[in-house]
């Protein structure tokens, strides 16, 4: 196997590249946005573009980026388009454009959208060019990019003014394309079609005859186009050296077929016009397909092809297929091709009178048809209607080739789709892990097409919805299993000893060689199938290695996966290894095979099975493993190895690796969505189109669901009726009661129901009255009845007050259907969930809701909030390994509730003795739940029926107040609650406490019956399921969770009926969609009744790790963001309350008329301003430091040392002045500035008291959903925007501060970027020096936006701001040094110390003055690189020392800190080598503990 050739990456022009290219001086000249003076248009300008930078690089993306990035479709090309002037130059450069912008993942068609009068007139000559011959004016090369273009178009029907235009090239009309014989018999199959298309030609004959020869001209552009590509594909040659243009031109035209086939709008009637151009046949025996390399990708493609071409759908109707069906169609074909053999072709009789299965098989219809000749075989495909009539005495001028495998593949039985992906091995190996076209590198520029599916907006089925992703999720494993596969092999240094062996001079962690390895046994196969139904094997490794790294491989556990692998070096030993490199060659790997752990064998060779139980302690370091084999792998290298004589992989390997756990789940979510695809997939059926992307989006909104609810209980939504008024603007609230004292929550509203389809009404005046009607609530207060004397009885009440739109999504996720909420940064989307949650489980006591979130965090906020409602702890379930972080003392997993349940069934028990005891009643009721339910029945319900009778109103005459307190019988029992328990002041409060009072003596017995089951099932894993299925109400996991376990909870019998995701725009599409499928369906429907999305499409998509699925395949679209394109209702949260509103408008202008809360500008914190600091946001620029900017020492780890030290000098200030370090966080938008600033804090600041570590220094992907008071914020890159250009990105760097935000980067750079302009002009309108006020202590009282009374300091650049921390701090040191002096009045001792002290600091002076001259001195990259670590000198202090007050400055600290500081500084940003670092490590002891 050839190892792959690198690619190439595509490196991004820096900034003075920029400045110095010609396009750059052009667009100064006439688009860029930040000229006042542009020069008029000129059409030259573009034929100039066009041909000396695009087309004489060669359609370099460097050139295309450039230009693209000037803004040169937005400022030039579109805005000054008309048929006028529109020209050959024209027309590429803006397709040139789109499809850059569609390489770059940026929004294409905005600038079409607003100024769409020219669109038409630019797309028909687009056709036209796309048709042009190849050697005319259109180079080949062009018209790839034209078919790109097309492409780009088809996949965008969403956007009206796109869909308007290619609607008439794919609508019925198209099939004017088709032969006259095949149109017919595709009519005849649908009386339907024909009556429009009768109605077609009518419509035609009305036309005038110039627009009805354009109507023409569009509806053939399809046919005409394939014809056009049959020619170029027949030019290539078979052996002669081929352009690449030309293998491009035909790899861009099929991924141009496929993405038409894979979307029902599209494929409706294309299907058949494809079928009929017999495109599939030209391509199999085409010349390219047979040339090895060149044709790889094109064969590929072409099976993708095929596939989409057979696809089991009903192209007219849409419906899927089943199994039957397409049996049926098959069995059709061939019958009617025997059918016609009988009838006209007498040497064909043996195959007319043979039974289907014996002639449907490739062999035999070769078999048949073969000896025929060319003109009797074309005879048969016309009869067939699948060629032109031969006319009679003329020659056919197809050839034989082409007419045999016409007929052949069109007959053949094809194995269907379900038995493929059966027979499929889960496992990755090496053919696929290594194969460019298929898994690419992380170097994936976006230039050229790859085979693999794609997730648009539209799926043709639920298969098709679940084989892609099936597809994409497999093989986005299989990138991550390759870069695992490399970095442990080239650990291991595999090379080839003296003898021919393999020795291996290095060693891995995760890797082992293997000692013996043995196919120990292999199961017969089921019926029907061909594989064995299990395949097991034992692996023996030697553990001679570190304790953790031994305890780690025999922590391996049941269904952990392996790889099992062989290398075969051929490099001798002491070769070194060289990344840059191709990986295959180098170590010399020949195969790769998965495995599953079974577990680990013991002494006697049995297998160790997880349990309770502690492990076996095993002698010696041998391990020996038994382990589960893919069996549909197994059999495929059994076949080879017998039919072709290959040798046997099983005896040849020599290394396992295991995997990440948290990393290793992708067998298990493969196996997940592998047995949805063989179930019955029941999704609701009021979901089921919405999910393919058909319909009506809007059909699943609550106000058109046929079972909407009128009547709901709010319960403690709402805090009064002035809250509820406010929450309906254009409502009129009717309130049952008159009373105000009484009108008071909770409230149960009833909303006027419309259903969907209403009758035609013609008088008005009802009407009038009916929309009235429709705007009016009935809103009943109701009270919630007492539950018992004790405080703890009182519910929790909710205390936000919801605003409108808040409400709106409660209510929305209230009601039945399906609910999107879109909630922007600091608007209360888990406030809401919550609410939503509870509001549920009040309203449908029955009901069970499944929760599911992206990450365990997310899951622990909301259960956090969820305690704090009124829902019986007993009801709510967590599930998955997350558990673990939730900081509650109470444990909510599986086995934590069954603990709980027992424990709580003691503490009720122990209730029951005191009940019994206090009621005088002898035996022992109290020993179990049963017994106890015997004594309620007989003893507690019979005193309370005897004391009603006794105390309900008889009669006309009201009973005496004083009776229901004399009477009740269990006044014992209620001694220990707050007393007196009776008022006495009215006959109905005291009858409602003393209901109470039996309500909480009732609620102990409810539970003790249900907590029964726990006393009859013994073992705690029966005790967990019976929880999971039966008790639980409210049941959490993350979508990884539900994806892993799927299997094992549908065969439990779990059951849910609603599903709330938070997160969701965060989730990949396929782990949002099994969570809909946990659970059996009853009778064939599902009993799901509500799913509630809740995220933000708006702020980051899933984390996909390879460019080419995350953008050639768009997997990191989420459900959520692709429900939003097709046009699903949302309710969008519009009130923020997390950030200053200066800081919110920076992000604003990206959601719906998102505003603040009234708190945002009420608060103190709000309204005071960041004290030291002139403004509430600022946008720093950082030039070049050392002449370096952005640096790359590993692909994509990008750091940038300036940005680095200003912002870790800007921190420091921060705290010097008494910030506290926790509400400040350090973002950057790389990983490798990241390690950066965490290297530089722990060199500058790290163990330093005065100043401390910030809450987090992360990137801003990982700091999602996450918040803090102040932000400082590197933006690393100083050549090209870099991932930044992503919107999204943009939106959540902006979001995450609440008080002050502080950006550094290249503003050169940004500030011309198009999607970054509404943040970045606000950015620039304020000074782009940091403007500080050192001065002005922490906290202050000056307002946000007021002048200072302190001076202010402008800083210039990174060193200077060095420079001043750090005399900042040493004159901080040295004044709460002599300030502790004079206060403490030291002893003898510590004065002599004091004055070594004062000794030591005026040489620090001195040496001061000496290093000023040196500010430029700075050290080098690689000094504050992860390599250094400079020591934080501290000296020992005596632990006599006692704590005093804190010093003026605002920093507080103890004396012991203040004189260990005193005495040896800790190193301080690096602009100036602080005088610290001239110590040796020796003149420093650490500190004791109170001084860190």
């Amino acid at each position: 196997m050839a190892a792959p050739a690198q690619p190439k990456k595509i490196v991004a022009p820096t900034v003075s590249q920029i400045n110095a290219e010609f396009v750059t001086q052009l667009a100064c000249k006439y688009w860029a946005p930040h000229i006042k003076k542009k020069s008029p248009f000129d059409i030259k300008v573009i034929e100039d573009i066009y041909e000396k930078e695009i087309v004489k690089s060669r359609f370099a993306i460097r050139k295309i980026m450039l230009l693209e990035f000037s803004q040169y479709l937005e400022n030039y090309l579109w805005m000054n388009y008309s048929p006028e002037v529109s020209s050959k130059a024209y027309l590429m450069s803006i397709c040139c454009m789109v499809n850059e912008k569609f390489r770059e993942n940026v929004p294409a068609w905005e600038i079409f959208k607003k100024k769409p009068d020219h669109f038409p007139f630019f797309f028909k000559h687009i056709l036209k060019a796309a048709l042009a011959e190849t050697d005319g004016e259109f180079s080949l090369h062009e018209q790839t990019v034209l078919l790109l273009f097309l492409d780009h178009c088809f996949n965008s029907l969403e956007v009206d003014l796109i869909r308007s235009q290619v609607q008439q090239l794919i609508s019925l009309p198209m099939w004017m394309g088709l032969q006259l014989a095949r149109l017919e018999l595709e009519l005849k199959k649908t009386p339907k079609l024909r009556k429009f298309w009768n109605l077609i030609k009518k419509n035609d004959e009305k036309m005038d005859p110039e627009a009805r020869e354009q109507a023409y001209q569009e509806r053939r552009f399809l046919s005409q186009l394939i014809q056009k590509f049959i020619s170029v594909l027949k030019s290539v040659p078979l052996s002669e050296p081929v352009t690449m243009d030309k293998v491009h031109y035909c790899e861009r035209f099929i991924e141009l077929m496929i993405d038409l086939e894979a979307l029902l709008p599209t494929r409706r009637w294309f299907n058949t016009i494809l079928d009929d151009s017999h495109l599939l046949v030209h391509c199999y025996l085409s010349n390219l397909v047979r040339r090895e390399e060149d044709g790889h990708l094109f064969s590929q493609l072409l099976d993708m092809l095929k596939f989409y071409t057979g696809f089991e759908i009903n192209d007219q109707t849409g419906n899927a297929l089943t199994e039957n069906e397409m049996t049926t169609i098959h069995y059709d074909r061939i019958t009617s091709l025997q059918r016609a053999a009988f009838a006209h072709f007498p040497e064909l009789y043996d195959f007319a009178l043979s039974n289907v299965a014996e002639v449907d098989t490739r062999e035999s219809l070769v078999k048949f048809f073969g000896p025929l000749s060319s003109n009797t075989l074309h005879q048969v495909a016309s009869y067939l209607c699948l060629l032109p009539t031969l006319p009679k005495n003329e020659d056919t001028t197809f050839d034989k080739e082409f007419l045999l495998e016409l007929l052949v593949s069109r007959h053949e039985r094809r194995i269907s789709q379900i038995q493929q992906l059966n027979q499929m091995p889960l496992y990755p190996t090496e053919k696929i892990i290594w194969d460019e076209n298929i898994v690419p590198t992380e170097y994936y520029s976006g230039e050229g097409c790859l085979a693999l599916p794609k997730l648009n907006l539209q799926f043709l089925t639920l298969h098709d919805y679940l084989l892609r992703n099936f597809n994409l999720f497999r093989l986005e494993s299989t990138y991550e299993i390759r870069q695992d596969i490399e970095d442990s092999v080239s650990r291991m240094k595999p090379w080839q000893s003296e003898y021919g062996g393999v020795v291996f001079g290095g060693w891995a962690r995760m890797a082992q060689p293997i000692v013996a390895f043995t196919v120990v046994e292999v199961a017969k196969p089921n019926i029907g199938e061909n594989w064995p139904t299990r395949v097991r094997a034992d692996v023996t490794i030697n553990l001679n290695v570190r304790d953790h790294i031994k305890d780690e491989w025999e922590g391996l556990r049941k269904h952990d996966v392996c790889f099992l692998i062989t290398v075969r070096p051929t490099k001798p030993y002491g070769t070194k290894f060289d990344r840059r490199r191709p990986f295959i060659e180098q170590v010399g790997l020949v195969y790769v095979r998965g495995c599953e752990i079974q577990g680990m064998l013991d002494d006697k060779g049995r297998v160790i099975e997880d349990g309770p139980e502690p492990r076996p302690n095993l002698r010696g370091e041998s391990r020996t493993f038994r382990v589960f084999l893919d069996p549909n792998q197994y059999q495929q290298d059994m076949t080879s190895t017998i039919q072709n004589g290959a040798e046997d992989v099983y005896e040849t390997f020599n290394i396992i690796m295991r995997r990440k756990p948290k990393e290793n789940n992708f067998k298990a979510v493969l196996e997940t969505i592998r047995n949805l695809m063989n179930t019955d997939c029941v999704v609701p059926d009021w979901l089921h189109d919405i999910i393919l992307g058909y319909g009506d989006p809007s059909s699943a909104h609550y106000s058109k669901m046929p079972n909407q609810i009128a009547t709901l209980d709010f319960n403690d939504t709402f805090l009064s009726i002035e809250h509820l008024k406010a929450s309906f603007p254009g409502h009129n609230v009717k309130v049952t009661v008159e009373d105000p004292a009484l009108q008071i929550p909770p409230f149960r509203i009833t909303f006027p129901v419309r259903s969907g389809k209403g009758k035609k009404r013609k008088d008005a005046d009802v009407e009038d009255e009916d929309t009235e009607e429709a705007k009016t609530l009935i809103v009943e207060p109701h009270v919630i009845p007492n539950r018992g004397p004790y405080p703890y009885n009182q519910p929790k009440r909710n205390t936000i007050q919801f605003t409108h739109t808040q409400i709106e999504a409660i209510r929305a996720g209230m009601q039945p259907g399906l609910t999107m909420v879109v909630g922007p940064p600091g608007t209360g989307k888990t406030d809401v969930a919550v609410q939503i949650i509870s509001n549920i489980y009040h309203n449908f006591p029955e009901q069970r809701t499944l929760i599911v979130t992206h990450s365990n965090q997310a899951l622990n906020q909301l259960f956090e909030k969820i305690m704090a409602l009124d829902i019986d702890e007993r009801h709510l379930l967590r599930l998955g390994h997350g558990e673990e972080e939730l900081e509650t003392e109470k444990d909510f997993s599986r086995y934590g509730r069954v603990n709980y349940v027992l424990a709580r069934r003691i503490e009720l028990l122990e209730e029951v003795k005191r009940l019994q005891k206090s009621l005088g009643v002898p035996g022992d009721a109290s020993y179990t739940c049963e017994t106890a339910g015997y004594f309620f029945l007989y003893q507690v319900m019979s005193r309370w029926e005897e004391y009603i009778s006794k105390v309900k109103n008889k009669g006309s005459t009201l009973p005496d107040v004083t009776e229901v307190s004399t009477f009740f019988p269990f006044h014992e029992y209620f001694a220990n609650a707050p007393q007196p328990i009776f008022k006495g002041r009215s006959y109905e409060e005291d009858m409602e406490i003393a209901e109470g009072c039996f309500r909480h003596i009732k609620k102990i017995f409810t539970q003790l019956e249900e907590f029964r089951a726990s006393e009859l099932l013994r073992s705690g894993l029966d005790r967990s399921k019976y929880l999971l299925v039966k008790e639980a109400k409210i049941i959490a996991m993350t979508c990884t969770h539900a994806a892993l376990k799927r299997h094992d909870l549908v065969k439990l019998g779990f059951k849910y009926d609603n599903i709330l995701m938070e997160e969701a725009a965060q989730i990949l599409e396929i782990e949002t969609f099994i969570p809909l499928l946990l659970q059996n369906p009853q009778d064939g429907f599902s009993r799901l009744k509500r799913w509630i999305m809740i995220g933000d499409h708006h702020q980051l998509p899933p984390v996909i790790k390879n460019m080419a699925f995350q953008k050639y395949s768009n997997m990191e679209q989420s459900l959520f963001t692709r429900f939003v394109r097709v046009g699903v209702p949302t309710v969008d949260l519009d009130a923020q309350g997390r950030a200053r509103a200066s800081l919110c408008n920076l992000y604003n202008w990206r959601y719906k008329n998102l505003g603040n809360l009234p708190h945002v500008q009420l608060l103190p914190e709000f309204s005071t301003a960041n004290a030291g600091l002139l403004y509430d946001f600022q946008l720093i620029n950082v030039e070049d430091f050392q002449g370096v900017g952005e640096s790359e020492p590993n692909p994509y780890f990008y750091q940038n040392l300036g940005e680095a030290e200003y912002v870790v000098a800007l921190f420091m200030y921060m705290c010097l002045l008494g910030y506290p370090a926790d509400k400040i966080s350090i973002l950057t938008t790389y990983n490798g500035q990241k390690h950066l600033i965490r290297d530089i804090i722990n060199r500058r600041c790290g163990n330093n008291p005065l100043i401390g570590r910030p809450n987090k220094v992360t990137t801003v992907d990982r700091f999602q959903g996450q918040q803090n008071d102040y932000i400082l914020l590197s933006l690393v890159r100083t050549r090209a925007v870099g991932h930044l250009r992503d919107v999204r990105r943009l939106v959540v760097a902006m979001s995450r501060a609440r008080l002050g935000l502080y950006i550094f980067a290249r503003v050169s750079l940004f500030q011309n970027c198009f999607e970054l302009t509404p943040a970045f002009s606000q950015l620039t309108a304020r000074p782009l020096h940091l403007h500080i006020i050192p001065t002005e202590p922490f906290p202050t009282t000056r307002k946000n936006g007021e002048r200072p009374s302190h001076e202010v300091q402008i800083i210039k650049n990174m060193p200077q701001m060095a420079n001043f921390v750090y005399n900042m701090y040493m004159h901080l040191i040295q004044t709460t040094h002599h300030y502790h002096q004079t206060l403490l009045q030291l002893p003898p001792a510590m004065v002599e110390e004091g004055e070594e002290v004062q000794n030591q600091e005026t040489e620090l002076e001195t040496e001061e003055e000496a290093m000023t001259v040196q500010v430029d001195i700075i050290p080098s990259p690689t000094d504050t690189s992860c390599s250094q670590e400079t020591p934080a000198f501290q000296t020992d202090t005596t632990p006599s020392q006692t704590e005093t007050t804190t010093s003026e400055t605002g920093a507080s600290s103890n004396p012991e800190a203040i004189l260990a500081l005193s005495e040896t500084t800790t190193t301080v940003a690096g602009a100036v080598s602080s005088p610290a670092e001239a110590y040796t490590p020796q003149d420093a002891t650490s500190a004791p503990e109170g001084t860190k």
